[in-house]
């Protein structure tokens, strides 16, 4: 009998033990989350908007401006539009170019019917792939077309992107970004022939020999114009959003950092004198505390022909530059191929090379891992080394038609890569992230959970100073020891987690996700 009601016992406690977590906040959300999936897409968008998403890792500032910011702009500006080409361009307005601020006040049918055509083509509004019309070149064209628009309008793009990431429960942004400065590419052409690298084989005594012949040219003091560009930029958002005081907006609330663009489809001396300088300009903003730029990263398309012919020659060039400034965060644009794209034999090594040669703590797109070269050890390596993977469904969706069963996101997190979502060209793909949050919830039939690792992971991999908050890499079960046993996220906490905290900027970004976690599980 004894026997009998101790199991008894042990019964009743394990189904309290079960009331009890089914009826805790985050079961209660998971629950609500649930409801939400099954309502299908507005419902479910309803549900995400709020959910804390903690960083978006991979934006690219210009492209994720929306078209009609642009054309406020260039009226602004005072230049032109021109209706042939669907591009800005400068003055003066005649012929078929005619002035924005024509488009601005967008009065009468012409105007209109021109002002939603100039939307499409800055965009990929209402595009629809067919043969010979391919979504790649659409979205790459669009770049060019606004490229016209001053860059004195950084602050405000900038508080666009911070506005609508703080109406969506986002609190970290980092922006990839190109300085207005082409000091470093002029310098390499003007040191000619003695520039030049010898293809792939470039020797590591190559590397340091331009390195040194750039700096003895002055590319170090043209750190500068980079730097004072985040600073305004920062500093002009935060003017706009009157942070700091009684009208502050929640854009305040959203942190920024800045990782230095080098443009990969550029001869390789100029490759290299970009990536020197972004390597010098970050360093330099580092050790200064600014909290501008943290990390590099090469974008243009990376199936252009010198990306192509130089790939291997340019993670060699990050690789040797790595060696030199190992506290410079790297993450490179890396697989953002498909079959069809390029040949074959360009799908094979791209990533693995990133990650192995080039040292790159993240990876940008990764859409053609399962192609690469020995790829079930590549996702083991790269989930034992935890690099992380930058998700852009939707852009690969509509640049590389790669989506649903074709692309790798269940690959990855069936292998335990770190796997964050990110929204790549919000602007251009007419997105937000709370889209690509519903877009990998729907496809991919992921639980709240699963979400909320991604938004865990997106923070965990952010290039913050300072350790971070868990005390083991990606997994997010137990913290560190100086914060062992506080509630995370909490008002309070002990004198010994509060100074870990305070010291890191990483940590202390992942107590305020718990914070949020908190809040809005609190809601169900």
């Amino acid at each position: 009998m004894r026997t009998s009601a101790s199991v008894l016992v042990l019964v009743f406690c394990a189904a309290s033990l079960r009331a009890q977590s089914a009826s805790s906040p985050e079961a209660r959300a998971a629950a609500a989350y649930d409801r939400a999936l099954r309502g299908g897409p507005l419902t479910l968008r309803a549900f995400l908007m709020g959910f804390p998403k903690g960083a978006d890792l991979h934006v690219h500032l210009s492209g994720a401006v929306y078209a009609e910011t642009f054309i406020r702009d260039a009226a602004e500006d005072g230049i032109c539009v021109d209706t042939v080409a669907l591009a800005f361009a400068t003055p003066p307005c005649t012929g078929s170019r005619v002035p924005a601020t024509d488009l601005s006040r967008a009065t009468g049918a012409d105007s209109q019917n021109l002002y939603g055509r100039l939307i499409d083509s800055l965009s990929t509004r209402g595009f629809v792939s067919s043969p010979g019309r391919l979504g790649h070149d659409r979205f790459f064209a669009t770049f060019h077309r606004f490229g016209a628009v001053s860059r004195s309008h950084a602050s405000e793009w900038v508080d666009e992107l911070a506005s609508r990431a703080a109406a969506q429960n986002e609190q970290y942004l980092e922006i990839m970004t190109a300085p207005p400065n082409d000091s470093a590419a002029q310098i390499a052409r003007a040191l000619g022939a003695s520039a030049a690298l010898s293809g792939p084989e470039a020797s590591v005594e190559d590397f340091a020999r331009l390195r040194q012949a750039l700096l003895d040219r002055g590319l170090r003091e043209r750190t500068a114009t980079g730097r004072e560009f985040a600073r305004a930029t920062e500093a002009g958002r935060q003017r706009i959003e009157h942070c700091g005081t009684p009208q502050a907006t929640a854009a305040c609330k959203v942190e920024i950092r800045y990782l230095y663009v080098v443009l990969r489809d550029t001869p390789p001396e100029e490759v290299f004198a970009q990536a020197l300088l972004a390597m010098e300009t970050v360093q330099a903003s580092m050790d200064a505390g600014e909290g501008g730029y943290v990390g590099i990263n090469f974008a243009q398309q990376e199936d252009g022909f010198l990306s192509m012919r130089d790939y291997t020659l340019q993670m060699r060039m990050v690789g040797y530059l790595h060696s030199v400034y190992p506290r410079v965060h790297v993450s490179l644009h890396a697989g953002e191929l498909a079959p069809g794209l390029v040949p074959p034999d360009g799908l094979r090594f791209h990533i693995r090379q990133a990650v192995e040669i080039a040292h790159a703590e993240r990876i940008g797109h990764g859409v053609d891992v399962m192609a690469e070269d020995g790829a079930e050890d590549l996702l083991k390596e790269m989930a034992a080394e935890h690099v992380a993977v930058e998700i852009n469904l939707t852009s690969n969706a509509i640049i590389l038609g790669v989506e649903g069963a074709e692309h790798p996101l269940p690959a990855y997190r069936a292998a335990g890569v770190p796997v964050a979502l990110s929204t790549d060209d919000e602007g251009v793909s007419r997105i937000d992230l709370t889209h690509e949050y519903v877009m990998a919830a729907r496809e991919y039939r992921l639980r709240y959970a699963d979400l909320k690792e991604m938004a865990r992971t997106g923070m965990e991999h952010a290039f913050l100073p300072g350790a971070g908050l868990w005390a083991r890499p990606d997994a997010f079960t137990a913290p560190v020891a100086a914060c062992r046993g506080q509630t995370l996220g909490g008002d309070t906490s002990s004198a010994a987690c509060k100074t870990f905290l305070d010291g890191s900027q990483k940590a202390a970004a992942q107590w305020e996700l718990e914070r949020r976690f908190r809040a809005f599980e609190a809601r169900f």
